[in-house]
């Protein structure tokens, strides 16, 4: 996994079921610092906890901005199961974050929103092609192959994914 471009056309290698989690905030009052950043800051964490896990089920993520007030996260995940086995664990970073998170929400009175959105798509409903791309996306969360092993046009993709 580099920065390095793939010289021709590739598709994710991944074939079975993917969860896509997305979640993240907005800055609704730039200046309400102490509501914003420790929600930002927490995220850090909990990816390296997974990340350290390979059984955890979180298979790659991308950090993106949305606008300078909106942060959020992709996610792909191996099951909708280990998403929700991470969230509910209480051994894990994700339980005490969001008991602080709710308390700060309370008191910040609106100064900072939040949001997540959770898909859980179904082998050979998805596809993918990186044409002279580095590993990206879903690709660079389960590597890539040559689209040819997967068909070279997109319904083809699509019906062996």
């Amino acid at each position: 996994m580099g920065d390095r471009p793939i010289e021709g056309r590739t598709t994710a290698a991944r074939a079975g079921e993917v969860v896509v989690f997305l979640i993240g905030m907005r800055i609704n009052k730039l200046t309400a610092v102490r509501s914003w950043l420790p929600v930002a800051r927490a995220m850090g964490p909990m990816l390296a906890e997974l990340s350290r896990d390979p059984d955890s089920g979180l298979l790659g993520h991308r950090i993106l901005l949305g606008s300078p007030r909106v942060v959020y996260l992709v996610q792909y995940w191996d099951s909708a199961e280990k998403l929700r086995a991470y969230a509910s664990a209480p051994d894990k970073r994700h339980r005490p974050a969001w008991t602080a998170f709710n308390r700060r929400l309370r008191e910040g009175k609106g100064k900072v929103g939040f949001w997540h959105e959770t898909y859980v798509v179904p082998a050979g409903s998805y596809e993918t092609i990186y044409v002279n791309m580095p590993e990206f996306g879903l690709g660079r969360a389960t590597g890539v192959v040559p689209v040819g092993r997967r068909g070279d046009r997109m319904a083809d993709r699509l019906r062996t994914s």
